[in-house]
């Protein structure tokens, strides 16, 4: 029960740095928050939870919530500044992921001194990277031009001010599932972390808490798109 309450606390608390970053920096601020995002979703997926929902204990990970304001931040993007500043956003995520990860192996290479306590803490978390790392980076490509191309697609289609909500609920959803499938199957489909059922859970999880975070985020989104930061 606790981290059903911790975590709409938690979800809050992401939509609302995203806010004052896009509030105070503007459209740098989105681009800061997609790095920063991007970084930040691979160290939380290491660490998996329990929800108790109705008696029954569902398995996820973390770094669900702050991957979904990926989305929201190349939407905002789409929405005010175009598609090219969108794509131009993803493939800078696609550069600070990559850039982490390199600096981070190369960190655990360096002998530590005996009275170090930092080194086994951080082979937990960035041992994996590498498998994570390309799970995230194939996952986040796929899903995030997907994302681009199906909101452009929509805005044609579904153009109006007061119609942002499709736009955005139906772009994000279908492109997370792809996310989802892809990332989850690269990352831990066979190294023996969690059994086929945990997996599946997993999976199926990451995916429907994503839609979810989405679908809530949409009078954020609405609130962010209101915004006229100066530096724009």
């Amino acid at each position: 029960m606790f981290n059903i309450g911790w975590g709409i606390l938690f979800i809050a608390v992401n939509f609302a740095l995203f806010l004052i970053c896009y509030r105070m920096f503007g459209r740098v601020g989105l681009y800061a928050w997609i790095g920063f995002a991007t970084v930040i979703a691979n160290i939380q997926v290491t660490k998996t939870i329990e929800l108790s929902v109705l008696s029954f204990g569902i398995i996820m990970t973390l770094g669900n919530t702050i991957y979904t304001t990926i989305s929201m931040s190349t939407d905002m993007l789409n929405e005010k500044y175009g598609p090219k500043e969108a794509r131009k956003a993803v493939w800078f995520g696609f550069f600070t992921l990559i850039a982490s990860t390199i600096m981070m192996q190369m960190v655990l290479k360096f002998e530590p001194q005996a009275t170090d306590f930092a080194q086994e803490s951080m082979q937990t978390l960035f041992g994996l990277m590498p498998r994570l790392a390309a799970g995230s980076l194939l996952a986040y490509l796929i899903s995030q031009f997907l994302d681009v191309q199906v909101y452009g697609y929509l805005r044609r289609r579904f153009g109006a001010s007061n119609q942002f909500w499709i736009r955005t609920n139906v772009s994000t959803g279908f492109s997370q599932l792809v996310d989802s499938i892809v990332f989850c199957t690269v990352a831990f489909a066979g190294t023996g972390l969690y059994t086929l059922n945990e997996w599946l859970q997993i999976a199926f999880t990451t995916y429907i808490f994503k839609f979810i975070i989405s679908v809530v985020s949409t009078p954020v989104l609405y609130w962010a798109r209101s915004f006229k930061p100066k530096e724009d």
